[in-house]
């Protein structure tokens, strides 16, 4: 049942959760896609699967996809960017030739090593903010509002 239009609250946008993580994400992720485009050729799409893969050589594209919450269309696409630059290998999976898994090459794994370092200094400047027991707890509240989100899954007008 929809509520009149007077009796709707109003939403302030400014403190509302998930709108202010959508913003910091897209604020970190623009200050870091530039970097990695001018100085690596990368996307942030294609970075996510070379960092996925790195840690998890062997995923399938889906399984990429699930990892990092990017649509299957884009990990697709940055896939496709990255075998055409020689950066990921696609091959048969031995347990099921209908099914391709994805590794690393050299030149991806080197890519992978050169952002590294520059990733985690980001990461240590922009936490820089933060007291290391602050950072601590960011951490420990990111975890468990990721679990929540996954539990509760997208929400429909009718739970709302």
């Amino acid at each position: 049942m929809t509520m009149p239009a007077s009796q709707v609250p109003a939403l302030d946008l400014e403190h509302f959760l998930p709108y202010r993580l959508s913003v910091l994400s897209n604020t970190v992720s623009t200050a870091l896609a530039g970097a990695y485009a001018r100085r690596f050729g990368l996307s942030i799409p294609q970075w996510r699967v070379i960092a996925v893969l790195a840690r998890n050589p062997g995923l399938s594209a889906a399984a990429v996809a699930e990892r990092t919450a990017m649509d299957k269309v884009a990990v697709s696409r940055a896939v496709a960017g990255l075998a055409r630059s020689g950066r990921v290998r696609r091959a048969l999976a031995q347990s099921d030739r209908r099914r391709s898994v994805l590794t690393l090459t050299a030149r991806g794994r080197e890519v992978y090593t050169r952002i590294v370092p520059y990733a985690l200094e980001y990461e240590r400047r922009l936490l820089v903010e933060l007291t290391p027991s602050e950072q601590s707890v960011f951490h420990t509240v990111l975890t468990r509002l990721q679990r929540r989100a996954v539990l509760l899954g997208p929400v429909g007008v009718a739970r709302v």
